[in-house]
């Protein structure tokens, strides 16, 4: 079981702060998306770190699909 699931067909927008490490759901198993809770152990899918530079709002992608992770790129405007 290493394939990505659909977590979500929207974007979800999550202020956080410079300095800060997250850790963006690329399995699209997680509990707290989307961030990652753990919920990709037993899969060849790791979380991917984000450390911003600056505090902000950001919309992280929800789909899985987006070619510029961990954000949103539009992908899910195209899942059916």
């Amino acid at each position: 079981m290493s394939n990505a699931i659909i977590a979500g067909k929207e974007p979800i927008t999550l202020e956080v702060k410079a300095g800060e490490t997250y850790y963006w759901c690329r399995c699209g198993r997680s509990s707290k998306q989307p961030l990652c809770d753990g919920a990709h152990q037993g899969t060849a899918i790791e979380p991917m770190a984000f450390k911003p530079t600056a505090d902000m709002k950001v919309r992280f992608c929800a789909c899985k699909q987006s070619k510029k992770p961990p954000f949103c790129d539009g992908a899910h405007l195209d899942l059916k």
